[in-house]
């Protein structure tokens, strides 16, 4: 049997019309969907498929959205026999991860994302945090740039592949901070199309509101080994999953790491189980042979179902 790795993608990966295939498509799918529709008291299927996508951008909308998606997939990978033996999601993705490693049931998960969305979106007031995405410094220089932003709360959000870090903080110490960076030797640093500033000390406040409604969730242990964003390391206990989880939302994800430590365990292919191929692309910066597919579709769901048959 192939060794297959599942990955979930985070907010960004959203996009108008997502999932309207499969849900033509697959019956179970369209179940899914009414369900979800039916657990949120709103259209969420009519925002996916026809947007506006200023509608569907909003972190209330796109983060439960994103987690449809990838669990519809992967319910249609089950049904074909596909086992992961781990998994691990970027940001919001790791929710999406730990539905599919039965930490959560959808029913519970679905509606906690769409809360912790609305938390994120209060926590800080809009238009005034943002992130940045940073090309071509390590680590260890951004770090020293950013201690330098005295007077403003700038942190690193993502360490997503070698050469492409994210930062995240106030507009002005975003500002500060791209400055430091360009003269440091940066090659690029790109301001996100995001509302707010995820995975930093900005997002405490939403933290702990947001813990309020984790403890009213029922966790698992994991059936496989999910690498958590906040520690990059395999956990099965429902516990350390909950207290990593109340870290995630002002940590950084250490997705780069997450990988490294996935690959040690002779994966034969990493697997995209959601909208878009931008994991996909981390991956093969951090290691250019790992194999990876993209399931987004019927055409690519039928694509990685056939691999995953053959003999090896």
């Amino acid at each position: 049997m192939k060794r297959v790795a599942f990955m979930f993608p985070g907010q960004g990966s959203q996009s108008v019309g997502m999932g309207k295939e499969i849900y033509d498509a697959y019956p179970a799918v369209k179940e899914l969907f009414q369900e979800a529709d039916s657990l949120l008291k709103t259209d969420l299927t009519s925002i996916m498929f026809a947007g506006p996508k200023e509608r569907l951008t909003q972190t209330e909308h796109a983060q439960p959205a994103l987690l449809l998606m990838s669990t519809a997939l992967h319910t249609l990978l089950i049904k074909a026999n596909v086992q992961p033996i781990m998994a691990v999601g970027h940001s919001l993705g790791e929710y999406s991860a730990l539905v599919a490693s039965g930490v959560l049931s959808f029913d519970e998960a679905l509606p906690l994302v769409a809360v912790r969305g609305r938390l994120m979106e209060k926590a800080f007031p809009k238009g005034q945090g943002t992130m940045a995405a940073v090309l071509g410094l390590e680590e260890e220089t951004i770090q020293l740039a950013l201690e330098q932003v005295t007077d403003e709360i700038v942190d690193i959000a993502n360490l997503n592949c070698p050469g492409q870090i994210v930062i995240s903080g106030s507009v002005k110490g975003i500002e500060q901070a791209t400055e430091m960076l360009k003269a440091k030797g940066a090659k690029r640093v790109l301001q996100l199309n995001v509302s707010g500033p995820f995975h930093s000390r900005l997002m405490k406040t939403a933290n702990e509101a947001f813990a309020e409604y984790l403890n009213q969730v029922t966790l698992h242990d994991a059936s496989i080994p999910v690498y958590a964003n906040a520690s990059a390391e395999p956990v099965r206990e429902h516990y350390q999953i909950k207290d990593l989880l109340i870290k995630q939302l002002y940590s950084p994800v250490r997705f780069e790491q997450s990988v490294r430590n996935m690959i040690e365990q002779n994966v034969d292919a990493f697997v995209e189980v959601g909208n878009g191929k931008v994991l996909c692309g981390l991956v093969k910066k951090i290691d250019r042979k790992i194999k990876t597919f993209s399931v987004q579709n019927v055409e690519s769901l039928n694509e990685f179902i056939s691999w995953y048959r053959e003999e090896a």
